[in-house]
């Protein structure tokens, strides 16, 4: 039987609603600690609904990781990098990136969780190889046109200007309890963040463009 336009459309609410509480549970307890059953509780809807839409607490956790994944993907196609000088756009990048995994914790958490399980569930998401794609292939254009321009040294390349934004953008969400402790720096007053913004841009900009001895 074909589904009407109102029941499609509970559907989706309903799949994007499981999917959003799923995600804070899974950031939050890891995937051994979530339980379907309180993923249900918060959701109204039963844990046999779950296994409908989503076939499992594996399946469920494995559309968390796709779709916290696709969040920074869509994130970074917003720019249109393209319709920016080189030095702008990779600088634009690197900020959207902090201020991205700045607003969504909970994407750190999923990811450093994966890494403590070394990657078991992420290596069973045939997409996600598709998904970071895109990361690389739009600095991959932002450096072409930068070298085009002479603005980009010829060494630059896209692998290590990500793992440079991305290890910055991660370290200061996934250990601001311990450096905090440690070192004593407020990383929630606007000022700390707009510092923190600002500097990973000029990083990437700098290292990109100024000549290395």
């Amino acid at each position: 039987m074909t589904q009407t336009p109102a029941r499609q459309r509970d559907a989706v609410r309903t799949r994007a609603e499981v999917l959003a509480v799923a995600t804070e549970a899974f950031a939050d307890d890891g995937y051994s600690g979530a339980r379907i059953d309180e993923i249900a509780r918060r959701t109204r809807t039963t844990k046999r609904m779950i296994y409908y839409y989503f076939g499992g607490k594996e399946k469920l956790y494995l559309a968390v990781l796709e779709n916290a994944y696709r969040g920074i993907r869509k994130a970074e196609q917003s720019l249109h990098v393209d319709e920016m000088q080189p030095i702008d756009a990779l600088r634009q990048l690197a900020e959207l990136t902090y201020e991205h995994h700045l607003r969504n914790s909970a994407f750190i958490r999923l990811v450093s969780i994966e890494n403590i399980h070394r990657g078991k569930f992420i290596r069973k998401l045939e997409t996600l190889g598709d998904l970071g794609q895109p990361a690389v292939t739009i600095l991959d254009g932002i450096i072409a046109e930068g070298k085009k321009q002479g603005a980009f040294r010829e060494e630059v390349n896209a692998l290590d200007l990500h793992l440079l934004i991305s290890s910055y953008c991660v370290f200061q969400v996934a250990n601001r309890y311990t450096f905090g402790h440690l070192f004593d720096p407020d990383f929630t007053t606007e000022a700390r963040q707009a510092h923190m913004r600002r500097f990973i841009g000029d990083v990437v900009v700098a290292w990109a463009t100024q000549p290395q001895s």
